[in-house]
């Protein structure tokens, strides 16, 4: 009886979380005179109503409350995915060349024109999810033009490109590089293309979708997995040679469970097993490796342990627990687990000053870092699914 009690008020504190605090945290960032939503907020938490709109925080935005509406039925949430929609439609995607910019200005001109493969695979995330909850054709066609552009223009017969220009002529991957290296392909855009096409796979069940996420799974397992080490790799050349020791935590968690996720979508029991023997031990690892004073490190490069806590880490590792948890049942450590990394993230990652909502990073002494709250890359997508998947997987 305490698990269940514990597991009722896990989902109750979760519930509560999202839609007491994080909607109407970014529901207050909507632009009524510009569309989308504002796309800066500092450490000291004014907003810059004049900041740069990334694309992928739009994007982002609209899967969130896509989502959000479809768990909790509120017609305000939907109110505010079209809002996101119409912003993304009319002005993150360009009208002469095909795909989404990387940022605009405040106004909704184009700041930066750079079309990324992980940039277009977010739309298709967010427009596929959006389709789901209001059926309309629109949305789904513009998330397929998306997919065929991938295919068409961002990819070779090893896999998914990174960076181009405007008119997708090939550039050099600063955006999705880092550490000092430079990446013609990354396991950051792979996994993200193939959590696109689950969900575009998901609402069209097309079987040329289903055979690009059997392609990236094998990818996974034969090129980016690294079997002696039990982790994946990060950053490769163009031929899937590793080119940094690394080992991001975070994105290992992430990756168990949306690799699961896909091949449940799927429904393809050989990759069902395949997969799940790969991310079985992932989760495991990181369990072991990475899982300290009740809550996942950053990364480890060369050996050496990043103890910065980010905030989208913890919100992977909840669900990556939880997964793993329901992939093993027995295995209760990882239900622990979750638990307490949310113990963690209600006491020191939520940031408790009005107006405010996840701190980017703490130290390893759990003192917050002056990091912006909101950003380009600091958006709902992370905490808001965590609430979703703990809802969703535990809400009987």
């Amino acid at each position: 009886m305490e698990r269940v009690y514990e597991t009722k008020q896990f989902v109750s504190e979760v519930r509560a979380h999202l839609t007491k605090a994080l909607i109407p945290f970014w529901e207050g960032l909507k632009d009524e005179t510009y569309g989308g939503y504002y796309g800066y907020m500092g450490y000291d938490l004014a907003v810059n109503q004049k900041a740069e709109k990334g694309c992928i925080l739009n994007s982002r935005i609209l899967w969130f409350f896509s989502n959000a509406y479809d768990l909790l039925r509120e017609e305000h949430l939907l109110e505010h995915a079209k809002h996101a929609y119409q912003f993304l439609k009319n002005y993150c995607i360009d009208a002469t060349y095909g795909g989404v910019y990387w940022s605009l200005q405040y106004d909704g001109t184009v700041l930066d024109g750079t079309k990324h493969t992980y940039n277009q695979a977010f739309a298709i995330y967010a427009l596929s999810s959006y389709y789901a909850v209001t059926k309309e054709e629109e949305a789904l066609e513009i998330a397929q033009n998306l997919y065929q552009l991938i295919e068409e223009c961002c990819k070779d017969e090893e896999g998914y490109l990174e960076a181009f220009t405007v008119d997708f002529k090939p550039e050099s991957n600063e955006k999705l590089s880092e550490n000092g290296v430079l990446a013609e392909k990354t396991m950051n855009t792979l996994l993200h293309v193939f959590e696109a096409y689950t969900e575009l796979y998901r609402v069209t069940k097309k079987e040329e979708v289903g055979n690009n996420l059997r392609f990236m799974m094998d990818l996974f397992t034969d090129k980016v997995y690294n079997k002696q080490l039990g982790r994946q790799e990060v950053f490769f050349d163009s031929h899937w040679n590793s080119l940094l020791d690394l080992y991001s935590y975070g994105h290992d968690i992430e990756t168990s469970w949306l690799m699961d996720r896909g091949a449940e979508v799927l429904a393809d029991e050989s990759y069902e097993e395949k997969i799940g023997q790969v991310t079985k031990v992932i989760a495991e690892n990181i369990y072991h490796r990475a899982y300290i004073d009740h809550s996942l490190v950053n990364e480890a490069e060369d050996g050496v342990v990043d103890k910065t806590r980010v905030w989208w880490v913890q919100a992977e590792t909840v669900v990556g627990f939880l997964n793993a948890w329901q992939k093993q049942r027995g295995c209760d450590n990882y239900l622990e687990g979750a638990f307490d990394v949310w113990n963690y993230i209600k006491e020191y990652m939520i940031d408790k000053r009005n107006g405010s909502e996840w701190y980017w990073a703490l130290d390893e002494n759990h003192n917050p870092i002056e990091k912006p709250i909101v950003e380009p890359w600091k958006c709902p997508y992370h905490n808001g699914r965590m609430c979703i998947e703990v809802i969703r997987r535990l809400e009987k």
